[in-house]
């Protein structure tokens, strides 16, 4: 019986006559199932690679975990038997203090523009550093020492640079409002002022690093700040990324310091949650496109039965029970689902693997962050959409199944 229940169920499949095409109202129901789970692999993709690029982004110049005292702009004293201390605990391998403040840079020419500057400790080696931005330099070195001059060296990101025409040799000076002075002669107040060499240019593909930062090293950073022996904070990094929440939790148990300590989800935390917000915006918009298929599965199969209404009941009065005919538009619905799912999965992988590999939608990264559209395929992801697309496909089929389970033989012979 299943066999023949198959046999039917695929001949309604295919056009009247006879081919072994499907017919058309078949394939234009496959093919809404197809667009919809295509658009939905490459959307959750996109969502996906769009947080992963902008998670390891944001992680090459910002660490795990921070400590930072209470309150803006408030500096971190006694901050060696701290860092001592934190050294300790279970799951932090890396400390190193930071300074990061506010200032201006002018070139040669008298061209001014903003910029964060961040002061790091030179690690004793590699393995020590807590995050990854001195990997990234792209011209000289990311090192703060020039002796030709015998000037501070400095790091600049590439846009920051190109906007002044600096490279690795050129003078720079840094203004900062720490130690204002008034001009005795004009009575105008003055800034301090620092004149520094460009050791190197670095770029990490994230704008907001690459167009405003400006490193120095750390006894530097602290006069240029105006903060003595003090620092910013404490930087950490960790075993595992993904348990620097609870690392941090305990450093606040633990610490008797006040300071508070924030990992990188925290610091980041509006950032993520919209992109997050946005995935699941986009995939229930788009799951609508599997439900309108679901509606064009229920037109056809509903065409089906009142097409084949005089074969049905000739089923029944050959002894097919009502149970058998509803597997056989059951069936019908599942295979347009499967075969729709099936190639809305291949197009979907096959769109996401060239718009990763080949970088075919480019971005403007002042604006996006990033320099091109990325993808990440995650496999719970695609499981489920493959599992709701089937799911909803099978749904769509109860009502017609039933429909044409409820025909009686004799009406059904008699139906015109």
């Amino acid at each position: 019986m299943r066999r023949l229940e198959l046999s039917i169920a695929w001949r309604y499949l295919r056009s009247r006559r006879g081919s072994r095409l499907l017919s058309l109202i078949s394939v234009i129901a496959i093919g809404g199932v197809l667009v919809g789970v295509s658009a939905l692999i490459v959307i959750m993709g996109v969502m996906n690679g769009l947080q992963r690029d902008l998670r390891e982004k944001i992680l090459v110049g910002s660490p795990d975990i921070r400590l930072l005292p209470y309150g803006d702009g408030m500096r971190l004293a006694n901050w060696g038997a701290l860092r001592a201390e934190v050294r300790g605990t279970a799951g932090v391998i890396a400390v190193a203090p930071f300074v990061q403040t506010q200032g201006l840079v002018r070139n040669a020419a008298g061209y001014v523009t903003g910029t964060q500057v961040v002061g790091l400790e030179a690690p004793a080696s590699s393995a020590n550093a807590v995050t990854t931005i001195r990997n990234h330099a792209i011209l000289g070195q990311f090192g703060f020492s020039h002796p030709e001059s015998g000037l501070p060296g400095s790091v600049l990101g590439r846009f920051l640079a190109a906007k002044l025409n600096a490279f690795p040799g050129d003078t720079l000076i840094l203004l900062g409002a720490a130690g204002l002075e008034m001009n005795a002669a004009t009575g105008a107040v003055v800034p301090r002022a620092d004149s520094v060499v460009v050791a190197g240019i670095f770029e990490t593909g994230m704008f907001e690093y690459d167009d405003g930062y400006l490193y120095l090293d750390l006894s530097t950073a602290q006069r240029f700040a105006g903060l003595g022996t003090d620092v910013t904070g404490l930087e950490l990094r960790t075993t595992d990324r993904w348990r620097a929440a609870a690392v941090a939790d305990s450093l606040r148990v633990s610490l008797t310091a006040p300071v508070r300590a924030v990992d990188w989800q925290e610091q980041n935390r509006s950032l993520f949650q919209a992109l997050k917000l946005e995935k699941l915006g986009m995939g229930v918009i788009l799951l609508l496109i599997v439900l309108v298929a679901a509606f064009n599965i229920v037109s056809t199969l509903t065409m089906v039965v009142a097409d084949k209404t005089r074969e049905i009941g000739i089923l029944r009065a050959m002894g097919m029970p009502a149970v058998s005919i509803r597997r056989i538009f059951l069936v019908q619905g599942m295979v347009v689902g499967a075969v729709g799912t099936g190639g809305g999965l291949l197009l979907g992988l096959g769109a996401a693997v060239l718009l990763e590999r080949y970088r075919l939608i480019a971005l403007d990264p002042s604006v996006y962050f990033i320099d091109h559209l990325p993808v990440a395929i995650q496999a719970m992801d695609v499981v489920l959409i493959a599992v709701a697309s089937i799911g909803v496909a099978t749904v769509a089929t109860l009502y017609p199944a039933a429909q044409a389970a409820r025909l009686y033989p004799v009406e059904a012979i008699r139906h015109e």
